[in-house]
Order: structure tokens, then C-alpha cells, then sequence
């Protein structure tokens, strides 16, 4: 923690260096413009900040050292669409119905994954619900323009930003991943094609700084929504050079993959394509934020910045590492549902203050609110608090109960599962054998010791109560598969054992390899203006 505190210090040292600070007292607006920046699957140990010693972030990195710094910041899914429309509705997961990304199998549908898994998924909700008044409909109602750019993947044709409350919409469409990759052509119907090799990170910036130079006069709600760093994971040579380099003086590593209950997983930051990757969403943040300050808005615009899940470290592209905390994305462990979660306020002067109350996606609607002066609605954001009280004042909000609920089965190796966190512990709930873990996280943040036996009072207590909200709500539950097959699924765990942990190894030093090579133009980036 110290090295996080001389590192913020040197930072603030150096930008005041450079533009005189911002420390100095500012009039408090009525009506702040507001600045959202979501980040695709980006992991809560993927940025200087937080740890990363691969990762260069030098832009967010500075925002974290104006805001105040949430270090046990949830998603409220272990992926994206539920975490998404909490965001947009205050409420956790099985209120709002989203409890998988929109487009998964659940049901018997769920068989023609041919995972052979012990129980068919949960039915689940796959459009924003109509009823939800969200966060951008309030902000539009009370005078805010509002503006989104980037994955949305809330719903299909009339469940899109614009149907949302959103009066302009960049991007947004039911894809949950860029389907032309990160260089354009985009192939997405709500992003025109400039020029062939237009970075898709670098072109939802401008397009966010675009919509603010036309409405600067004007309050405005603007939610950046970067499709990375989710896969396809692309970027250029250069990048991918400059990370491979680092991995090379760094040390490479003979492995990089144990094997987790059912996928292996990434146990290292050394994955040159994503390094470039994620540094190309941060220079695209550094765009809008030196926007801000040239357009004079710094002053009076809130800026709030985080992810939607866990990093993915298994499934998927096996892109990176969030250890020493457990899982990644589509996990019910730390690794799959703490986030980076930052929330900046001018006249605060927070300069990076570490706050350690657990707050969640489903906070953001009221402290949003509660910043634009517009009267708070605990009918909507029923799960959600809001945190101005916590940011102005240090004010104690209380311990409350925190509940996820995920009765699928994730592509990264998670099971259903549901989960309650109060105070320091940490129940997990299993659907497959009704078996509970428990875990302190003051004593055991990375979740290595389940004591669910030692503490069976506790135990018993915490699983009633997240029993009782989920009923309370009309939770949806996983059901088991008559038809499953042990010795296929047997079988199945083996070519996982015996052929993918194999492959990924070989493929993990064959990015790393001096002569790597995707294709001919890398992916498109070679036919970029510049």
C-alpha cells in the first residue's frame, strides 16, 4: 500500500509540475457534467494503479490520483450485460432479471454447448426492461443531453441506447463484442467507417469528445463504453513489439497456466496482444481527458471510471492475470467481481484517496443523481446508495447486505452459484450439491481458506438471509439435467486436461516468439493514416 501512496504522490508531483495542479477550492455547480467510462473485461489488477507491473496506464493512472479510489469496487455480475443494466437501473442482478450476457443458451438449450454440465441453466430477462426508468432517462428528464458511444449489448432493435434515454448513440447495438475487430471496417450498423484501419478505442473517444466541444454550454451526461478490452484481443505490431520486449526483460516464464476446477488459468501478465491492447484504451481515455482541460470543463465535470467484470483469465481469450485474488471474469470469486472503481469530483480533491467501503455498479445511478441536484428515486435504484455522502463528508452509509446472482454456467469455468457479502464475510452458494463456502476478507482477501465449518452459525445465518432476498425478489434458479452423463462429462474434463492446457501454452510462446505474426497487416492496423 505505501508503494500505491509514493506513487500517487509523484504523480500529483509531476502533473502539477507541468499544469499548476488542481488543488485549489472551485465553485460547486448545480449541474456537473458527468463523464462515465466503462471498460470491457478489464481486470481489477490490469492497471498501474493497482498493482500491475506490465500494464502501462499512464492516463488512468493519473485519474486515480485526483479520485477517490474504492478499493472494494464490485461489478454486480460476474459479466457483462447484468453488470451493465445494474448500472443503467440501481438494482442487483436477480431484481432486474439480466442475470447472463444476452445471446446465452439457458435451459435445454444449454446442451448444445456440449459441456455436459449437471444442471440446465435459468431463464433470464434479454432486454433492458421497458418499466426501468434508467439513469440517462432521469438525466435527460432534468435538462442533461446524453450521449453513449460503444458496446451496450442490453437488448435487440428497440431495446438499444436510444430507446434508453440516450439522444445519441455511437455504437450501441446487441453485440456484446466488436465483430470487425479493433481496426475498422467495424461491421457495426450504429458506427460508419471512416477509413480502413481506424483504431475502434481511439474512434468512440473522439466521438465522445466530438459530443462535448457541441454541448459544452450545456449539462451532459456522457457514457464512454470501450468494446476492449474485450476479444477478439488485436492490436499493432508496434505495441505488441514494446510488450513482448518488456516480457522478454522481465523474464519469460517456462509456463503460464494451472488448471482451475474445470479450464485452465493465466497465473501471469505476459500476454504481449493484450499489454496493446489495454494501453490503446488508455491513450484513448487520456484523449477525452485532456479534452476536459482544453475545453475548460475539468473544473465542473464528474468523472467516474470502472469495469464490468472480472479480467479474463480463463475462457474466452485467457488473457491475463488478476492474482493473488481468485478467478477472473464468469468467476464468483474476488477476481471475477472486484473492479477498478474510481469517481472523480473536481471540488473534492480526493488526490487519490483510498476508500474501503464496498459499494457497487448499482451505486453509480443515485450518486449521479444525488451530484446533478436531481431528487433521488429509491423506488427505481432500489439496490443502490448514494456515495456523494461518502465522498463530500466521509460520512458513515452503514453496512448493508451486498447480493449477486448468477444461476448459469460461465464460459470461463464458474459455476451457479449466488453470493451474499456483509461486513467482512463472504458466502458463496453452490446449486450443483447446495454447498456453501465462506470466506473473512479482511483475513483472507484472496479467498484461499473456506471456513464455512468452522463458523456453521455464521454459515447457516448469512445463506438464510441471501436465501430469503433471492426469493424476496423472484429470483430464478438453475434446474438439474436429467439427461447428464457423467462419463461424458468425464471425458470432456480430459480433452480439457490433455489438448486446450497444451494448446494455450504453445500459443501463449508463440505470441511471444520474436517472429509472431497474426497475418499479413496485422489484424487491419497496418493501413491506418498513421
Amino acid at each position: 500500500m505505501k508503494l500505491i501512496y509514493i506513487y500517487f504522490i509523484s504523480a500529483l508531483f509531476f502533473k502539477s509540475c507541468k499544469s499548476g495542479g488542481n488543488n485549489e477550492m472551485h465553485d460547486i455547480p448545480q449541474k456537473p457534467n458527468i463523464l462515465f467510462v466503462l471498460v470491457d473485461d478489464l481486470g481489477l489488477k490490469d492497471l498501474g494503479y493497482t498493482g500491475s507491473t506490465f500494464y502501462e496506464t499512464p492516463n488512468i493512472d493519473y485519474l486515480a490520483s485526483k479520485s477517490m479510489i474504492f478499493t472494494q469496487g464490485y461489478a454486480t455480475s460476474r459479466v457483462c450485460s447484468p453488470s451493465r443494466a445494474s448500472i443503467m437501473t440501481g438494482k442487483f442482478t436477480a431484481r432486474h432479471g439480466i442475470t447472463d450476457w444476452i445471446g446465452e443458451n439457458s435451459g435445454t438449450d444449454w446442451r448444445k454447448m456440449n459441456r455436459f454440465d449437471k444442471m440446465l441453466p435459468a431463464e433470464y430477462v434479454h432486454n433492458l426492461p421497458k418499466e426501468d426508468v434508467t439513469v440517462a432517462e432521469t438525466m435527460k428528464a432534468n435538462g442533461y443531453k446524453t450521449f453513449f458511444a460503444g458496446k451496450w449489448h442490453l437488448g435487440q432493435e428497440g431495446s438499444y441506447p436510444e430507446d434508453h434515454g440516450f439522444e445519441i448513440n455511437i455504437g450501441g447495438w446487441d453485440k456484446g463484442s466488436p465483430v470487425g475487430g479493433y481496426f475498422s471496417p467495424f461491421r457495426n450498423p450504429k458506427l460508419e467507417d471512416k477509413y480502413q484501419g481506424e483504431n475502434l478505442s481511439m474512434r468512440l473517444a473522439n466521438e465522445t469528445v466530438n459530443f462535448i466541444k457541441q454541448n459544452k454550454e450545456n449539462p451532459f451526461f456522457a457514457f464512454l463504453s470501450f468494446y476492449a478490452v474485450h476479444g477478439p484481443i488485436q492490436t499493432t505490431e508496434k505495441k505488441w513489439k514494446k510488450y513482448r520486449d518488456k516480457c522478454e526483460n522481465q523474464g519469460i516464464k517456462e509456463t503460464g497456466f494451472v488448471m482451475e476446477k474445470k479450464l485452465p488459468i493465466r497465473q501471469n501478465q505476459d500476454n504481449p496482444i493484450y499489454g496493446g491492447l489495454v494501453e490503446s484504451m488508455d491513450d484513448a481515455v487520456g484523449v477525452v481527458l485532456d479534452a476536459l482541460k482544453e475545453l475548460l470543463l475539468d473544473k465542473n465535470t464528474i468523472v467516474i471510471f470502472t469495469s464490468d467484470n472480472g479480467g479474463v483469465s480463463s475462457g474466452d481469450n485467457f488473457s491475463t492475470s488478476n492474482l493473488p485474488f481468485r478467478g477472473g471474469k464468469g468467476y464468483h470469486w474476488e477476481g471475477g467481481i472486484r473492479e477498478p472503481y474510481l469517481i472523480y469530483v473536481p471540488w473534492r480533491n480526493s488526490n487519490g484517496e483510498i476508500n474501503n467501503y464496498p459499494v457497487t455498479g448499482a451505486d453509480f445511478y443515485p450518486t449521479i443523481l444525488d451530484y446533478a441536484n436531481i431528487d433521488l428515486n429509491p423506488n427505481q435504484h432500489q439496490d443502490g446508495i448514494s456515495l456523494k455522502p461518502l465522498i463530500d463528508n466521509n460520512a458513515d452509509l452503514g453496512k448493508r447486505p451486498l447480493f449477486w446472482h448468477y444461476p448459469h454456467y460461465g464460459n470461463q469455468g464458474g459455476d451457479p452459484s449466488s453470493i451474499i457479502r456483509e461486513s467482512d464475510w463472504k458466502l458463496i452458494h453452490y446449486y450443483e450439491d447446495e454447498s456453501n463456502e465462506l470466506y473473512n476478507l479482511n483475513d483472507d482477501p484472496y479467498e484461499q481458506n473456506n471456513i464455512a465449518n468452522q463458523y456453521p452459525e455464521i454459515t447457516d445465518k448469512l445463506y438464510q438471509k441471501l436465501k430469503n432476498w433471492l426469493l424476496s425478489v423472484d429470483a430464478k434458479f438453475p434446474a438439474k439435467d436429467l439427461e447428464f452423463d457423467s462419463i461424458k462429462r468425464s471425458d470432456y474434463d480430459k480433452q480439457i486436461r490433455e489438448k486446450r492446457l497444451p494448446s494455450l501454452e504453445k500459443e501463449r510462446l508463440e505470441m511471444l516468439s520474436k517472429d509472431f505474426q497474426p497475418n499479413n497487416d496485422w489484424w487491419g492496423s497496418k493501413v491506418t493514416k498513421d
